[in-house]
């Protein structure tokens, strides 16, 4: 069982994710900074941050976050669609079932070439920025992040395109350790999407 402390930063991390839209690593920092507990304060793992996440949800935002996780996602298939010649796998909340309207749209690229990507956006007259994000593994990946109105939302939207070497599929397709896929491609999340808000990997 959690100590009292662990459950107090749990639910400070997640509060943090799901209502400021920061991904799990920065919530998880910040809540230790926020609570000013120790530098070296042992951090959750990622199965207790997202039955923290879902919990704050669930109290929260239960009447609300089912119709906007279905407005990401059907975002995230436009882009799916847009980008398909570079083998798109939705992953993050959204694919999770645990994002808001605060949520950024992460989609993983696997390119036989890392300025293809770039290529395409540039050809359909597409703005982007290129920048740095929290990669498959926790490692630092190049991304194109591109900002996209939703109708549904009333808001503009973060759609993350991290761009990968067609090498790494096999590996971000991997169980986690929960036996779920950690990502999906066009199919999967039509399938999610079919399901309307029930549709949630947890």
């Amino acid at each position: 069982m959690p100590s009292p402390v662990s459950e107090e930063l749990l639910q400070a991390a997640a509060r943090l994710a799901v209502d400021e839209g920061f991904d799990w690593g920065s919530a998880k920092r910040r809540a230790v900074r926020e609570l000013g507990l120790p530098a070296r304060t042992a951090l959750p793992d990622q199965l207790q941050m997202e039955d923290a996440v879902r919990a704050h949800i669930a109290l929260f935002h239960a009447d609300t976050q089912p119709g906007e996780l279905q407005a990401l996602r059907q975002l995230a298939l436009e882009w799916m669609r847009r980008m398909q010649e570079f083998r798109p796998y939705l992953g993050g909340a959204v694919w999770w079932g645990t994002a808001t309207r605060r949520s950024d749209v992460v989609i993983a690229l696997f390119c036989d070439d890392s300025k293809s990507a770039e290529i395409a956006l540039l050809n359909q007259q597409v703005r982007y920025e290129p920048h740095t994000s929290v990669g498959l593994h926790g490692e630092p990946v190049e991304s194109l992040a591109v900002l996209v109105g939703s109708a549904a939302l009333a808001q503009e939207v973060v759609v993350q395109l991290q761009v990968y070497d067609l090498d790494d599929l096999r590996g971000a397709l991997r169980s986690d350790p929960r036996g779920r896929a950690p990502r999906g491609d066009m199919a999967a999340v039509q399938k999610l999407l079919d399901a309307g808000g029930s549709g949630t990997l947890g």
